[in-house]
């Protein structure tokens, strides 16, 4: 759907900076269809999304050898998530649009053991009084590791067990839920959070790279 964008330009995989897709990359702007998200905002948990907005961070998960998820993190308080399979923007197959809608720290071992064994994974997730249906058939969450780059050069590491609800919003209108349990190291001990986020698919033409 995206190849359009950029027809089979190649990105190659980082090796000291960040990595870039789509021509998103550390630093640059995206600009939001304004029309588009003023139709959309009214039925989503999203609101007022900024219509500029300047990437500050950006993360990679590599899911197998071929697949991996691009998280680019904007001075707005989310990210624009790409799935890539392969090494071209011609092998991009989605991107989405998320925001945090709540971070909630964990601490101590045995309530993060509870949100990770029994926790994550429900049948359905209750929102601001909306349903998510769950998307995925597993009965414990996901895990994957995301390594992230930082404005001013330093690179950290999280390990993130998740899962992923689904509501319909309105007339081909679908929001996400990502829920997601992170673990990060730091000062030689683990710190724990859950984190809420909220996110909609982007087509092509929802987007512009600025800069």
């Amino acid at each position: 759907m995206f190849s359009w964008l950029k027809k089979n330009k190649v990105t190659p995989p980082p090796e000291d900076g960040a990595p870039e897709v789509l021509g998103l990359r550390l630093g640059g702007a995206i600009e939001l269809d304004d029309l588009k998200f003023r139709l959309m905002e009214p039925v989503l948990t999203i609101e007022q999304a900024s219509r500029t907005q300047i990437i500050k961070a950006v993360g990679e998960v590599k899911l197998d050898a071929h697949t991996r998820l691009l998280r680019f993190y904007t001075d707005d308080d989310g990210y624009f998530q790409v799935l890539q399979s392969g090494t071209s923007d011609a092998d991009v197959s989605e991107v989405k649009l998320f925001y945090f809608y709540e971070s909630k720290p964990v601490d101590t071992d045995a309530a993060w053991n509870d949100w990770i064994n029994n926790k994550i994974v429900q049948p359905h997730w209750e929102l601001d009084g909306m349903t998510y249906e769950k998307v995925w058939d597993n009965t414990q969450p996901v895990a994957m590791t995301e390594k992230t780059w930082a404005e001013d050069g330093s690179t950290s590491t999280t390990d993130q067990f998740i899962m992923v609800y689904e509501r319909e919003a309105g007339e081909d209108i679908f929001e996400s839920l990502l829920v997601s349990g992170e673990e990060i190291i730091s000062g030689g001990r683990a710190e724990h959070a859950v984190v809420l986020s909220t996110g909609i698919q982007l087509s092509p033409t929802d987007f512009t790279v600025a800069g």
